[in-house]
Formats: C-alpha cells, structure tokens, sequence
C-alpha cells in the first residue's frame, strides 16, 4: 500500500484561489484537500511541512532544448536525464523534449532516443516531443540553421507518432497546408503550432481553420505587428488559438508580454525555450552545431542572432508577476493547467484523481521542492 502524505502550513494555488490552513493529501494522485487530518486514523501518514511557502503543481514546460550542459539533439539517454534533473530546481515536473533544424539523420536519431529512453528518466517527466522544424520558413529561421529546412515531410516522423505532441511549423511554405490537413485529422492529439513563419494574417487564419490550434514563441521568429499588415501576431490576437511566450526580458519586452496577457488571457502559456547553457555559467555553448556566446542573460549567435534562452520557469514566472498585471494565481495557472489541458494530461491541477506533481516554492519562486508522482525528487 502507497503511504499517504500531507502537505501542512503551505498556501495551497487553485485555479482561481489561494487556499490556507488547509491539508493536502497525496499518493500517486491527489487525494483530497481538507481542514483538519486525524493522525490516529492514518498509520502511514508522512508529513512534508511547507512552512508557509506555496504549494502549486508541478510546472509544464512546452518548449525546451536542453539545460545544464547538455541538449536534446545529443541523442543521448544520458542528455535525456541529466536535463531531467536539473529541471527539478526550476520547478519543472514535466517537459516536451524539443527538437530543431538539423538534418533529417541527426532529428531522427533524437527522435528515436526519445522514443525508447524517454520513459526511463528520474527526474522532470518527458510527456512528448516537440518538433521544432524543420518545416519551417527560411526567411524566418532565426537560430535555426536554414541549411536544413525543409517542406512537410511525413515521412520523417512517421515511426514516432504517438511520441509527437507539438509540431511547429510555417503554414505558408508549400505543401505545409496538405501535411496540416493531414496530421489535424489521422492525429489530433497532436498540437499544430504556428512558428519561424512569415505567413500574413490570411495565411494564419488559414492555417488555423485548418488545424493550427496555437502559436510558438509568440513575435519572435515572425513578422512584427503593423497596422496594415497584422500577420501573425494580429491573427493569434484575433482568435481562439493558444500562445506562449519567452518571458526572460530579452525576447520580448515587459509592456508587451503585459498586452498579450490582457488579449489571450487564458490562452497564453510561458515557456523556456531554454538550449544547453540553461543553468550554467556564461561561456561558448553550442546550439544545432553552431557556436552561441552566453553572457548577460542573453544566447546569441555570432551575427547576434538570439538563440533560444538561458531561462528557467520559475524566473520566467516572477518575470511576469512583477512586470505584468497578472496575479500569482493567473502565473502559476500559465505554467500548469493551461499546458496540461493543451496536452490532454491528468496534470496541472491540485485536484483529486490528478498525478501528484507538486512543486512548493517562495515568494521569490525559489523552489523548496519538486514531487512527481508522489515522490520527492528535489529538495
């Protein structure tokens, strides 16, 4: 029998309240939420004090490359658990494993080390792959290397469907359209996003009636806003579509991830985008074989390209709770609910019946712990 624990003197994050002086029991799955626990009746009873910090879910990462040394597209069971573990700190519970343009060889044998090592990770759980490219535009390819860009392929992905769970991609390029039409209907648990595009609002409508769903790294990698030419930015603001965004302060500025908050509201998720410099010192880092300098915060190629990031979710949440007029309960919404209902998992919610990924963290969001599944895995 799985011991139950309970969580006490922790602010509980719902989705749309902070609850105190309450209990949270937990297994595998959340248990329940309750005033008052009487030890007496339960023998196997473990307490994990919270000491006033808050208690939320664990934090769900659409986007990320790597951290810690290390990158995805290593190819590699070892890159697979060392980006597991350092994840743990930020809060991180769960991520999509993401790749990038690179050449159909090197995707594919990231995409078949996810596949079979995906699972056997100890740390922050892999619940899919994101494929980032490379059917993409070149003329919006950013730290992509657009040596390697290509149209829609199916070809490419086709042993690891039920691993794929976000795909992004430029609606506009040629054949895209037929290869979106496709995958929306034989594979609907797959997420369409629209990205390194410099498709106009026409295209993205219709790349949207015709199963784009949301937007990769919202204004980074498309054509800006104008007035008369809304693009892709105009098209997201105009529609039901989900977004996320990079809230380190280098890709995108404070009054504008603010104005995407008060548009998409509850439409809009935060990502890392982080690549293999995350949680590490400055210094030459390498992304899809081409040299990035890490300094200041910021990732960049040597034609000062940006390139990815060195962002950690919890910094990107307190990003947005001081510089946005979101509140704390809208941030963590952002982080948990929001992509695990995009992916269709029982996650993102302290709520009975779903997974126990639980993260206690500070009023700074410096993480205290990271359980998963029940388990602690950092503290």
């Amino acid at each position: 029998m799985t011991a139950t624990t309970a969580i006490i003197n922790g602010k509980i994050i719902l989705k749309d309240e902070i609850l105190e002086d309450r209990i949270l029991l937990y297994n595998t799955h959340i248990l329940d939420i309750v005033e008052d626990v009487i030890l007496s009746d339960a023998d196997n009873l473990e307490i994990i004090d919270a000491k006033g910090q808050y208690v939320s879910a664990g934090f769900i990462d659409l986007h990320i490359h790597g951290s810690a040394g290390v990158d995805v597209m290593d190819a590699t069971p070892q890159a697979l658990e060392t980006l597991s573990l350092v994840l743990l700190q930020t809060g991180t519970t769960a991520f999509l494993a993401t790749t990038m343009t690179m050449s159909s060889s090197d995707i594919d044998k990231a995409l078949s080390n996810i596949k079979k090592y995906g699972d056997t990770v100890s740390g922050a759980k892999i619940v899919g792959i994101h494929l980032e490219g490379p059917f993409i535009n070149a003329s919006k390819h950013g730290a992509q290397d657009k040596a390697y860009v290509a149209e829609a392929n199916f070809a490419l992905i086709a042993d690891y469907m039920d691993e794929i769970k976000m795909i992004t991609l430029a609606p506009e390029v040629a054949n895209n359209q037929a290869f979106i039409k496709k995958i929306s209907q034989e594979y609907p648990h797959i997420i369409l996003s629209i990205g390194h595009s410099s498709a106009s609002y026409a295209q993205a409508k219709e790349g949207f009636a015709s199963g784009i769903s949301h937007a990769t790294h919202l204004f980074n990698a498309m054509n800006p806003y104008h007035h008369r030419e809304p693009g892709i930015v105009g098209a997201v603001f105009d529609s039901e579509v989900s977004c996320d965004v990079i809230a380190d302060l280098v890709h995108t500025h404070p009054t504008t991830l603010d104005l995407v908050y008060k548009v998409k509201k509850d439409k809009l998720m935060l990502i890392t985008d982080a690549m293999r410099g995350g949680c590490m010192h400055e210094g030459n880092y390498d992304l899809g074989g081409q040299n990035v300098q890490v300094s200041h915060g910021k990732a960049l190629l040597a034609d000062g390209t940006l390139a990815g990031s060195v962002l950690r979710m919890n910094q990107a949440m307190f990003n947005m709770l001081k510089h946005t007029s979101m509140g704390l309960v809208e941030v963590v919404h952002a982080v948990t609910a929001l992509p695990a209902q995009k992916l269709g998992l029982q996650k993102g919610v302290l709520q009975k019946g779903y997974d126990a990924d639980i993260v206690i963290f500070d009023e700074d969001f410096r993480v205290m712990s990271s359980i998963i599944g029940g388990l602690v895995k950092y503290r």
